[in-house]
């Protein structure tokens, strides 16, 4: 089954925390600050994957980790930054949160952070001053982030077949490409987005999506509509597929052309080959007049017995238009990191002490605290310095 939607939580790692630590070297009896700092959490991040045609890889799990940093240690040995996860997406998937949209993965390679990991705690060795010469405190590492995801795929093909159900879609799909998909004699036989590759004698390549079947009112949301009309939107070539033996094949273009153009996102501007399917069932060419400057060729064909296939093939490669020239090579980045707005940066921080922990800054009240030192590994009998005062964690 076509997976084109999932919702997935994503958390971050936490940094690890600074070590809490003193030179003990025979014949040093004080040995100075000598403690680590943590290491770094690690990153979730997305990457486009050309191998990959849907999301269904991401069904099978909702939430997605990257693991913490290492503490820090004596002899200033830092922590290990903490593995990142690469969860693999293909070409053409966005990335929404909360209803707007964080990054659109539109070409191969792109590679995006949602969920940034927490950074390290400092050590005491970095606390060290003239004056202060033994510090005995060390910094908790930060918490990473937890964020909630709807990836949404919007198929990248060359051309889109789009037209009423029942109209030949997918036996259209069949004739041109290397694509199977289901036929039958009934609408609706299209119920997820299909890719077919569609090869020229000198081996030259387009992909074709097959959308299943628009109705009046798609572009309102009738019938899925919205979900279907979206895979129409990076096709650079729409093919408008329509059952030329009803004898209404105006009416049935304008149907579909109108819902195109209330959809908006520039589909009504597209140039469009007009494609009248099912040719053999009637002796007398389809009539067909309407007259738009977007209808760059209009193909009469059987998928039953072939007619006008290896035609409309040729047209199909010489029409397309030519996909956008990308970034030379040399001057493309090894990667694209696009980084979410960060969470508001915390006004306190947390320090481990002798015996428990010292909480600096702009100390909050309530559950924000209590949270805070509980993922700080804080447990029952510690110490909490909160300014001048001393409290024991129950």
């Amino acid at each position: 089954m076509f997976h084109d939607r999932v919702s997935i939580v994503v958390r971050s790692g936490r940094g690890g925390d600074g070590a809490l630590g003193f030179r003990r070297e025979k014949y040093v009896p004080k040995g100075g600050p000598d403690g680590g700092d943590g290491g770094r959490g690690g990153d979730v991040a997305l990457v486009a994957d050309t191998s990959l045609r849907d999301l269904s890889s991401l069904r099978g799990r909702r939430v997605f980790s990257a693991e913490r940093g290492g503490h820090g240690r004596g002899s200033r040995r830092h922590g290990a930054d903490g593995d990142s996860v690469d969860l693999a997406v293909p070409v053409g998937t966005q990335v929404w949160s909360d209803e707007e949209l964080v990054t659109d993965l539109a070409l191969p390679g792109m590679r995006t952070v949602v969920a940034r990991g927490g950074g390290g705690g400092r050590g005491n060795a970095r606390f060290a001053t003239p004056t202060r010469q033994a510090p005995r405190f060390a910094e908790t590492g930060l918490p990473g982030v937890e964020r909630a995801l709807e990836l949404r795929l919007k198929l990248v093909a060359d051309a889109a077949l789009a037209g009423l159900p029942n109209a030949g879609k997918s036996s259209l799909l069949r004739r041109i490409s290397n694509a199977t998909p289901k036929v039958a004699d009934y609408p609706f036989t299209t119920l997820q987005p299909v890719l077919g590759t569609v090869e020229a004698p000198d081996g030259s390549q387009l992909t074709v999506a097959d959308v299943p079947g628009l109705i009046e009112g798609a572009s309102e949301g009738i019938g899925l509509g919205h979900e279907f009309l979206a895979h129409l939107e990076r096709a650079r070539l729409l093919v408008h597929v329509i059952d030329g033996s009803a004898g209404d094949a105006d009416d049935r273009f304008r149907t579909i052309d109108r819902e195109l153009a209330l959809y908006g996102a520039g589909l009504d501007e597209r140039p469009q080959i007009v494609v009248l399917n099912k040719a053999d069932l009637s002796p007398d060419p389809a009539p067909f007049t309407v007259a738009d400057d977007r209808i760059v060729a209009v193909h009469r064909v059987s998928c039953a017995s072939g007619a006008g296939i290896t035609e409309l093939k040729q047209a199909l490669f010489s029409l397309c238009p030519a996909a956008p020239e990308l970034v030379e090579e040399e001057a493309m980045p090894e990667f694209l990191d696009y980084r979410p707005t960060p969470p508001a940066r915390r006004r306190f921080r947390i320090l481990r002490i002798e015996g428990g922990y010292r909480v600096v800054g702009d100390v909050p009240e309530g559950d924000e605290l209590e949270d805070a030192l509980r993922a700080a590994g804080i447990r029952k009998g510690a110490i909490v310095e909160i300014g001048d005062e001393e409290l024991e964690w129950v």
